[in-house]
């Protein structure tokens, strides 16, 4: 990507500035100062080397307009660089103090239904507002000003989550600002016309006066679609023009220093187009938190796969994740034994340099009080905090035997994600409500793994020379240049898959005429050989009506299938729809999946929803090879095999691909020197044959079993229990 700032980590107060980064979130102002003595020392004795302060501090820094005290701040910060903890100090605008809000009501965001977003929670104010800009920059400069020669501090952390509570503001003042955005991306009102299609339903627009926010309309009144697409990115654009204002404002005061924002990439919350974000930090930092349940350890591996892409290339830094459980889900699940450390580990082995939790000590009163913490409230003789202390014992052992600073070895097969698609799935005008673009890109990515292989999660904007397959899970929209980008990668001889609801718009939300997909002026349709008409929609609201179609290859649908009515005489039919339920539909025999030679390449077509299971059942079909080499095949039936990373104990070689065993690799420049990351998926025991190298770490790792096949005299056999991982170090 052009245009990036260069990469910067953020050193500690070790001898050499070295090390993977340890701590977290630390509010000594909510604490008396005979605490903060007593944090110290736990700090030290967990091994912590790093904290990210005053990031809701704003109050305590200018209690009052335009009286500023530091005093506070200096103590705590030296006390902490003293005991060689160093400071990612925060620019503390996230939450803006009462008296702001009290004196300026005019910086409070409005929700879509006209009503004002009251101060009392995070973040609630404007990103459109020059009022609260202007104070925001004026705290920047005066903590720049303070604290710019200070060694202690190592990082600046702009704001908090930024979109977390103000990503859509229906205000006066982003109307305005939404004029501009719209005049300055269409130039004339002809384009915004065109693109937003306001032909349909009476709403073209004369002026970018005339230009409205898709604000409330009125009962279940369908907002229009490319109108709602734009706002999506102009909120994004507001923020990001934010973060930038803040980040310029310190920098030019103090610019020796990287600067960071915590990104917000789980699967369940990617609010922003982070790969116009990564661009515009100096290290990526995201804060992830744990999904409840047997995805637990698939999804923190997929989000941080697309982190990974991100920081392309680069380490990257765990702002947060929790020691156990939060308090803002519906079910608040605790981890495990043993996951404290698993998870973090688990993000380390995805690229991580440095691993922090929200927060250091669990507060006892407001919205986060039962909140998992470090020092938890039942104090330091807790068993979380001894699991902190474990893994600040293990994270040293890490950066002792060289991990910091390695690179994640990539793989040859990409899934790709697009901001905009997640947020086109949320249109209540498609012919499903129940798309969901990042939930098929984990379903995709945890396929892969029970298919025995792992992929890399990667924006669509970005450059995908060095794979070898690009999976495109509903995709929505894509634009003429992304076809003719997809349709260059297949002929150069790559293999392009997309599926059911991919490419069905382009990036104006328009459909594309002559059939589905219609992206890319017919380009795509062209590629995977094959023409759909309609699209056929099951659901529980239909009484009556099948619930689900067969496919000819044992596998199903319960959502949407493609009447495919055009096969090009070179496409190969791999699968159709069959059985009675196709039959009352009158898909029988109609192409479900397909694959289509283009160029040096080829195109899948998956024109139809599949589960989990059998996604991974068709990848050992289609994808001959991943990586470089052949998917692991078929062991024995099908929908046993798909469920091999549920099956009890097993025995699987270290250097192949299990579904079982989730396996990364971390090499560094030169490549001789490599660490091994092998995580057991399953909630059984596996043996591993064969393991090469020095063992780092060996979380929840025992002897081997009884009757393990013995292992070669230079390797050894390693059985890793429930929510183990084993991390080794091979020297050439």
């Amino acid at each position: 990507m052009t245009g990036r700032r260069a990469f910067r980590w953020p050193s500690l107060l070790t001898a050499d500035g070295r090390g993977i980064a340890f701590g977290g979130d630390y509010n000594p102002d909510q604490w008396p100062d005979e605490v903060v003595a007593e944090d110290i020392r736990l700090m030290r004795e967990a091994r912590v080397n790093t904290v990210a302060l005053a990031i809701f501090s704003w109050d305590r820094i200018e209690p009052r307009e335009g009286e500023f005290t530091f005093d506070w701040l200096d103590s705590v910060i030296d006390r902490l660089g003293r005991a060689g903890i160093a400071v990612d100090l925060a620019s503390a605008t996230a939450s803006a103090p009462m008296w702001l809000y009290e004196n300026h009501p005019e910086v409070l965001p409005v929700d879509k239904y006209g009503h004002v977003v009251n101060a009392g929670s995070r973040q609630s104010w404007r990103p459109t507002s020059p009022v609260f800009k202007r104070f925001a920059l004026r705290l920047c400069r005066r903590l720049a000003e303070h604290y710019k020669d200070n060694p202690y501090v190592t990082a600046w952390h702009m704001g908090n989550e930024y979109g977390w509570n103000n990503r859509y503001d229906y205000s006066d003042t982003a109307l305005e600002a939404f004029r501009a955005w719209c005049e300055a991306k269409y130039g004339t009102i002809d384009a915004l016309n065109e693109a937003w299609g306001t032909a349909f339903w009476s709403q073209h627009v004369n002026s970018f006066q005339e230009v409205m926010l898709p604000r409330h309309m009125g009962g279940d009144s369908m907002v229009n679609p490319p109108q709602q697409l734009d706002f999506e990115r102009f909120g994004n654009d507001m923020l990001l023009d934010f973060y930038k204002a803040e980040r310029d404002a310190i920098e030019e005061i103090c610019p020796g220093k990287p600067f960071t924002t915590n990104f917000m990439v789980s699967t369940d919350q990617c609010c922003m187009d982070y790969a116009q974000w990564a661009p515009e930090v100096d290290f990526v930092s995201n804060d992830h938190y744990f999904h409840e349940g047997e995805s637990h350890l698939d999804e923190l591996a997929c989000s941080d796969a697309l982190v990974a892409s991100l920081a392309a290339d680069h380490p990257w830094y765990v702002m947060e994740h929790s020691t156990s459980a939060v308090q803002w889900k519906p079910l608040n699940s605790r981890k495990r034994n043993g996951e404290l450390l698993r998870d973090s580990l688990a993000h380390v082995a995805i690229g991580a340099d440095a691993i922090n939790f929200f927060q250091w000590r669990q507060s006892t009163s407001g919205a986060e009080a039962f909140h998992s913490a470090m020092v938890p409230h039942a104090g330091a003789d807790s068993k979380v905090f001894r699991g902190v202390c474990e893994l600040g014992k293990a994270l040293e052992t890490l950066s002792r035997a060289g991990v910091q600073g390695t690179t994640l070895r990539r793989r040859g097969t990409a899934v790709l994600f697009s901001a905009e698609s997640e947020w086109a799935t949320r249109s209540e005008t498609l012919p499903s409500m129940r798309l969901d673009h990042w939930h098929a890109v984990r379903d995709w990515y945890r396929a892969l793994l029970d298919a025995g292989t792992r992929a890399d999660v990667v924006p669509l904007a970005h450059d995908w020379t060095g794979y070898d397959t690009v999976i495109l899970p509903n995709v929505l929209a894509l634009s003429d240049e992304d076809v003719r980008r997809l349709d260059g990668f297949a002929r150069a001889g790559g293999t392009v898959a997309i599926d059911y609801a991919t490419g069905i718009i382009d990036e104006r939300f328009h459909a594309g005429l002559g059939g589905y997909p219609g992206a890319g002026e017919g380009l795509l349709r062209g590629m995977i050989g094959v023409r759909g008409e309609e699209f056929n929609i099951l659901g529980a609201q239909a009484e009556g009506e099948p619930g689900e179609i067969a496919l000819s290859n044992g596998m199903r649908t319960r959502l949407w299938q493609t009447d495919v009515t055009a096969v090009a005489p070179d496409t190969t039919v791999v699968a159709t729809y069959e059985g009675d339920a196709a039959e009352d539909w009158e898909l029988a025999g109609t192409p479900a999946v397909t694959r289509h030679p283009w160029g040096a390449g080829e195109a899948i077509y998956v024109g139809c929803d599949l589960d989990r299971h059998d996604i991974a059942r068709l990848a050992r079909t289609l994808f001959t090879k991943v990586d470089g080499v052949c998917v692991m095949p078929a062991t024995g039936d099908a929908d046993d095999d798909a469920d091999a990373a549920e099956t009890p104990a097993a025995v699987v070689p270290a250097d192949g691909d299990d579904p079982r065993v989730l396996h990364t690799v971390r090499d560094n420049e030169d490549r001789t020197v490599r660490f091994d990351f092998y995580l057991n998926r399953s909630a059984c025991p596996v043996t591993l044959t064969g393991v090469d190298g020095e063992t780092i770490i060996a979380h929840r790792c025992a002897a081997p079993v009884a009757d393990a096949p013995a292992a070669p005299a230079h390797c050894a056999t390693v059985t890793l229990a429930r929510n183990a991982i084993l991390v080794t170090r091979t020297v050439r």
